[in-house]
């Protein structure tokens, strides 16, 4: 099974969460909200699932200005983010917003919007990334077609293929190789569907087949379960087919994850890591991150794990405002 130096205690200070309510902000209920909502109540709190569409501001609703469905005039004790709809870039700016506005009102966000848009943004988790010395392939993002077609055929010439990644996606979804593929040369595709934006990452062969990659779970700091994704495909995401197995979480892989996360100011979040010949590399890091996989390889139980760093650590922190 996954496993670190130690197994990460999670029944310390049980009574922590008595009596609290906590917002699950997520566009969709299933097995991770039913997972958090079970952990929550074992620390006799309740978790309430919303969506943050159906938040809104209205100044004359209440001396904070907000309305969170399921609360009246109240804040919530605290809130985890486990999903945020898309839509237009008015609306999501009001989504996050709303995270912005709990944080400034001192009610713990788990993960917080600013951790949240520095994950989205593919381009700035590498940014971060690069800034703060962490192991991860070199990456391109420019609006200009042109210079990105040059940088294609420069690449492609120095004999390395080329990862085009959506900027804000997810599951492995609509990832394409270009530059030197399979020994020929493939061009940049129109850029209209990738919002007229190149996302670049340099591409990592496989080093084994099948390939694979790792995701490790970080969680407040501290490396706690890692798996390997292993696909015949070039892509490793579960969602795409991969099958997971347990994995040693080494000393390297847990330093350079916690690293990942503490560049992007996370509470929690999957790391996902690929080897290369002069160690493993980060290719990416999932502020919104699903466990489900996971989960089958692990020993303990993670919803359990995040709810417990979330009201020992978090909520004792957030020093939330309330006036009647």
């Amino acid at each position: 099974m996954a496993c670190g130096k130690d197994e990460p205690g999670i029944a310390a200070g049980a009574v922590a969460g008595r009596g609290l309510k906590v917002a699950l902000f997520t566009d969709e209920t299933g097995w991770h909200t039913r997972q958090l909502q079970a952990a929550l109540r074992a620390r006799g709190a309740e978790g309430r699932c919303i969506d943050l569409a159906d938040c809104r501001i209205d100044t004359t609703a209440a001396w904070h200005g907000l309305v969170i469905p399921g609360f009246g005039r109240e804040l919530p004790d605290a809130a985890l983010v486990r999903g945020i709809a898309g839509g237009s870039f008015e609306q999501v700016t009001k989504r996050l917003g709303v995270l912005h506005a709990l944080r400034e009102l001192g009610v713990a966000i788990y993960n917080d919007a600013r951790a949240i848009e520095r994950s989205v943004d593919k381009s700035m988790t590498s940014l971060l990334l690069h800034a703060a010395g962490v192991a991860t392939p070199p990456t391109w993002a420019l609006e200009s077609a042109a210079l990105a077609q040059r940088l294609v055929t420069r690449e492609s010439a120095a004999g390395h293929a080329l990862v085009l990644k959506p900027l804000f996606g997810s599951q492995g979804k609509g990832l394409q190789r270009v530059g030197r593929v399979d020994g020929m040369h493939r061009a940049l595709p129109a850029l209209k569907a990738y919002g007229q934006l190149a996302y670049l990452q340099r591409y990592v062969p496989a080093q084994q087949q099948p390939g694979f990659d790792w995701r490790v779970l970080v969680v407040g700091g501290r490396a706690v379960t890692a798996m390997r994704r292993i696909s015949d495909h070039w892509v490793h995401n579960v969602a795409q087919g991969a099958r997971c197995e347990p994995a040693v979480l080494s000393d390297e892989l847990a330093t350079l994850a916690e690293r990942a996360a503490a560049a992007l100011a996370m509470d929690y979040a999957g790391i996902d890591l690929i080897p290369t010949p002069d160690g493993p590399q980060v290719l990416e890091v999932n502020g919104v991150a699903a466990w489900q996989g996971l989960q089958r390889v692990t020993r303990f139980n993670i919803a359990a794990l995040l709810v417990a760093d979330l009201l020992e650590r978090r909520l004792p922190q957030s020093g939330a405002v309330r006036r009647a």
